[in-house]
């Protein structure tokens, strides 16, 4: 069969066409060389999606090869829709997070919904059933009307579709800063759970073959998706409005069961979720880790629009479909299946052993291009790399302590920033109690929910620090993960690993993929540190506006094995005459702190510094004092220091307050220091928890006062009552919501 070439073969390279597609000049002659002549204008799309940063990490590939990516509990590393980890019992949890940043940026209701949705494809896709939806949203600041216009509709958007497909959205984090004016950044993760037998992958085996597909027809939204992901956003980014494709979580719930019914046939051979680059990556990416090729008839592609070209049919990234190879002869058995839940499944091309990707449509080869060429062998960049000045003038300034006149009020506006503030707006309009498996909801230091038919459940959270991670990327990167961990601590549970969505600027600036490079070098000693490994994750690359870059914010998805629900624990204190204990002693550390922004209005000098063997060793502490019934709360010490985590602490108490003694006042009610927690003991168990971790300090005891009473040196520093101090805190987000500014 001759290939069917356009018209305008030539057209396309006299033009630089290819350009507007994403491919540079080299890149287009490297396309030229592989294939041996002029691609046609559906080939050259093929590359220009395939090639993308956000489909082929070609910026990021010699840094993520840093990551620490396997262990003992790790059945499936990065490579596949996502990861999977032993949980013991025959039973994994499978999970992990990825961005959906410009399309957010430009159309955020659908642009978050849509994010949502494929994170729980690639999930099922491995064949578990998805259990619980987290985020980490970054905003600008909340006094810019198009800001609260992101704000809500994001918001929205993740309800919208996680509410209606039935699976609870039980944890995240939000914060604001300027930095995020113009790129906001949505990262969505799912986690679920699998039986080891019923574990699949996303490979095309097989010569003969069916390939099927399953799901929702195929339109035109969502075409060139991957690259406008792989762009820095500028005025004109409102015209790619058409690259954000819309969601249905109806068909999603309809196709989530099938698949996993499907998962448990033998039929199956492989399965994978048509994401970024629709059709193209699935399809090539099946192949080539099989070491197979595919050849697919278009005209058998169902669409929901007449007269698609291959091209459009290609790059469409429209939602809710599936690619999959069924041994010959069984498709009967899937159309049959799929037609239960009113979901087409149709035979559209066959594995080959050629291990080229064969396109037809109208009974001619429209496409014919290696595999591996798409999946493999894409370029890679060995970008320059550069400190910024100001990285060397931040390390030179010595910590200054902030200038505090009154306690109380700078309490107060504290628990009012919105980073800090109650996300009570936000997470009410999720439900997180759907399938009534989540035993503790959003607003503790981790989310848990409990795994059925067993003591166990799991501890899931998203963290990242972005301003740690401005003033100094390889600490901040460090404080990223250990955050995370001692969350998962917090909550009764040890870690087990990973995913990560690494949110950068440009990375062709030097200064920006040093920042890449070194928030990467310090999550990687801390994997390895706390036995956390990566197992999957995402690349969100070009995060600017106009060339203002967000800050580096590599976020951290961690997931905990909590191995007995008697072990739960959050942070809110439990009873009248409980102990409080500190762990950990503060030093001067307000670079990138949220008492910093308050009093400069701006962000300078050192990050916190974070010692891992610290940091482990206390985590295991913790977590051998919870273990032991000891602990009857227990908070991570974090934005804002001990006085906004007291607070915290006392908030949905029914009237609990506290009194407390310090030595030191600003330093240690307001700074960072990193490893630290807040723990409440009953008096009966203090000689115990105190032999279990010795360096824990006695600083007060909960009482039912509703108010929190600090003294320093004998002398009342502040107090304040309970319930004035929550409203604050509840009341902030939807204050600034309201206004009008």
């Amino acid at each position: 069969m001759s290939l069917m070439l356009e018209p305008n073969i030539e057209k396309i390279k006299n033009e630089q066409l290819y350009k507007e597609m994403g491919l540079s000049d080299e890149e287009f002659s490297k396309v030229e060389n592989i294939l041996g002549r002029l691609p046609n204008y559906t080939e050259t799309g093929l590359f220009s999606v395939m090639w993308s940063e956000h489909c082929s990490y070609k910026n990021s590939k010699p840094v993520l090869s840093k990551f620490p990516t396997s262990g003992e509990k790790v059945l499936q590393g990065p490579g596949e829709g996502a990861g999977i980890v032993d949980i013991g019992d025959d039973q994994a949890v499978v999970f992990k997070i990825e961005s959906h940043n410009h399309p957010s940026a430009i159309e955020p209701y659908q642009g978050a919904a849509t994010g949502v949705g494929g994170i729980i494809r690639d999930v099922f896709s491995m064949g578990a059933r998805p259990v619980a939806l987290l985020n980490s949203l970054r905003f600008g600041e909340l006094d810019s009307p198009r800001v609260r216009y992101l704000f809500e509709e994001v918001v929205a958007g993740i309800a919208g579709y996680g509410n209606c497909i039935g699976i609870p959205t039980v944890g995240g984090e939000v914060q604001f800063d300027a930095a995020y004016d113009g790129n906001p950044l949505v990262n969505a993760m799912c986690v679920g759970l699998i039986q080891h037998s019923d574990i699949k992958k996303g490979q095309a085996h097989g010569t003969g073959n069916t390939v099927m597909y399953v799901g929702a027809k195929t339109g035109r939204d969502g075409i060139h998706g991957a690259t406008f992901a792989s762009e820095e956003l500028s005025d004109a980014s409102e015209e790619k409005r058409p690259a954000v494709q819309v969601g249905d979580p109806f068909m999603e719930k309809l196709l989530l069961e099938a698949c996993l019914e499907l998962v448990k046939m033998d039929a199956l051979v492989g399965i994978q979720d048509m994401g970024a680059a629709g059709l193209t990556s699935s399809s090539a990416e099946m192949a080539s880790k099989a070491g197979s090729g595919i050849e697919m008839d278009l005209d058998k592609v169902p669409q929901r629009e007449t007269g698609m070209t291959a091209y459009e049919m290609m790059l469409s990234e429209s939602q809710e479909r599936m690619l999959i190879v069924v041994k010959k002869g069984r498709e009967q058995e899937i159309v049959d299946l799929f037609s239960k839940y009113n979901l087409e499944a149709v035979s559209i091309g066959k594995v080959t052993d050629d291990k080229m990707l064969r396109l037809l449509q109208h009974g001619k080869v429209v496409a014919e291009v290696p595999v591996d060429a798409l999946a493999e062998d894409a370029p890679v960049y060995h970008q320059p790399s550069k400190e910024p000045e100001y990285f060397s003038e931040f390390q030179q300034m010595e910590n200054e302590i902030p200038k505090v006149e009154d306690y109380k009020e700078t309490l107060l506006a504290l628990l009012q920033q919105p980073t800090i503030a109650s996300k009570e707006w936000v997470y009410r309009q999720y439900d997180h109690q759907v399938r009534t498996n989540t035993v503790v909801s959003p607003g503790s230091d981790a989310a848990v929910v409990r795994i059925r038919g067993t003591k166990k459940a799991l501890a899931m959270t998203t963290d990242c620090n972005s301003r740690y991670l401005y003033l100094d990327p390889e600490m901040g990167g460090k404080i990223a993960v250990a955050e995370a961990a001692r969350n998962i601590v917090c909550s009764g549970g040890t870690p087990l690993a990973i995913t990560d969505c690494l949110n950068f600027g440009n990375p062709e600036k030097p200064e920006i993929f040093w920042q890449l490079e070194k928030a990467v070098d310090g999550m990687s000693e801390a994997c390895r540190e706390l036995n956390a490994p990566v197992i999957g994750g995402n690349v969100s690359l070009y995060n600017e506006t106009n060339g203002i870059a967000v800050y580096p914010t590599p976020v951290v998805g961690m997931v905990g094995l909590v191995e007995d629900v008697d072990h739960i624990t959050t942070q809110s204190f439990k009873q009248s005459g409980d102990v409080i204990y500190v762990l950990g002693k503060a030093k001067a550390d307000f670079g990138g702190s949220e008492l910093q922004k308050l009093t400069e209005g701006k962000i300078y000098g050192k990050a916190p510094v974070l010692d891992l063997n610290v940091e482990k060793a206390r985590q295991e502490l913790v977590l051998n004092a919870i273990r032991a019934g000891v602990v009857a709360s227990a908070h991570d010490l974090a934005e804002g220091g001990l006085a906004v985590a007291l607070a915290e602490s006392c908030f949905n108490t029914n009237g609990l307050g506290a009194k407390v003694e310090l030595e030191e006042s600003i330093v240690e009610l307001f700074s960072e220091t990193q490893s630290r927690y807040l723990l409440s003991v009953k008096p009966e168990y203090t000689a115990q928890f105190e032999a279990i971790i010795p360096e824990a300090k006695r600083i007060g005891e909960v009482y039912q006062t509703g108010s929190l009473a600090i003294s320093s040196n004998d002398r009342e520093i502040l107090f304040a009552p309970i319930k004035e101090l929550e409203e604050a805190w509840k009341g902030a987000i939807p204050c600034l919501l309201k206004s009008k500014a």
